[in-house]
């Protein structure tokens, strides 16, 4: 349904994206995952039209975004990271509105404004303004306006920013419930709502895609082994710490992320803690932190990004 190909965009010497390519099936929710300023707003904004490459192509359906930009962008709904809402109008207001400008008829226009009311459960506030209603209320009202022409690509760039952990949950479930026949891309900078909700990730680094697979790889991935953060203030001029730290039995790998910061990941969830702080206090390397790490986001590309390079 969407295919990105060999795409860059450049700010004079800035490469804010570095020939990006992906594609995403009908009825598939992809998790478009980075950490902020790797490029996942810039790709959002060039998929739904917003701004154009500098080079590459991206076509939705049969039409391509810059060739046939009106026909392109009737098939998708985007919601942009800071929803585009007027909050001195109420809510119906607003959708009629935004209704009039995707030009959805007059015959259709009331019921398609109930029906995305009604799937982003705003339908008992449509007569309220919307600048008196909460950040979640006006998250639901942000993906509605995307829905009201019943797109068949939907564009959300980090749609549970700024939520409370229940808003979180009612927008994870409006997501999920709303694929299916449309396409969805969800950009995110949290690994939770990928695994939450997505089929699908590809996650970019500094532009440039580093992963592109299922929900059931990357869990593979990350999933049957303990990992460790360990931080020495040490001045071991052998540099055998790595090699030391590796000759555990229990040790798989060994990252040097940062100098005297280390990434220690074990063999079938092992719990060498014990081990390794009696190692540090034997060769007198200095801990100063030493904790499990969940897999957030950052540890994942420190993975991931650590294998590409090999």
């Amino acid at each position: 349904m969407i295919q990105v190909q060999n795409l860059t965009k450049r700010y004079g010497n800035l490469v804010a994206i570095d020939n990006v390519s992906f594609r995403v099936g009908h009825g598939e929710i992809l998790g478009f995952l980075g950490p902020n300023g790797a490029g996942k707003t810039t790709t959002m904004r060039i998929i739904s039209g917003y701004m154009p490459p500098t080079d590459g192509t991206v076509r939705v359906g049969d039409f391509d975004v810059l060739e046939d930009p009106i026909k392109a962008k009737r098939q998708i709904g985007y919601l942009p990271e800071n929803p585009p809402l007027y909050n001195d109008m109420t809510v119906q207001g607003y959708l009629d509105f935004v209704a009039d400008i995707k030009n959805v008829s007059g015959k259709n226009k009331k019921a398609k404004i109930d029906l995305a009311m009604e799937r982003c459960g705003i339908t008992d506030v449509r007569r309220r303004l919307i600048g008196n209603l909460s950040k979640g209320y006006r998250q639901r009202i942000g993906i509605a306006q995307a829905i009201v022409h019943d797109p068949a690509v939907l564009v959300l760039d980090e749609p549970t920013i700024g939520l409370d952990p229940k808003q979180i949950i009612e927008i994870r479930y409006l997501i999920k419930s709303l694929a299916g026949d449309r396409t969805v891309i969800l950009s995110t900078h949290l690994l939770p709502e990928v695994t939450m909700t997505c089929t699908r990730v590809v996650i970019i680094n500094e532009g440039k895609i580093v992963l592109e697979e299922s929900l059931e790889t990357l869990s593979q991935r990350v999933n049957g082994a303990q990992m460790l953060f360990l931080k020495l203030n040490y001045n071991d001029k052998s540099n055998d710490v790595n090699e030391k730290i590796l000759s555990l039995p229990t040790v798989s790998e060994v990252k040097e992320s940062a100098y005297g910061e280390f990434i220690i990941q074990t063999k079938g969830g092992a719990d060498i803690r014990e081990e390794l702080v009696k190692m540090v206090v034997k060769n007198g390397w200095g801990l100063l932190e030493l904790r499990p790490l969940t897999h957030a986001l950052e540890e994942v590309f420190l993975r991931v990004i650590s294998t590409e390079g090999e």
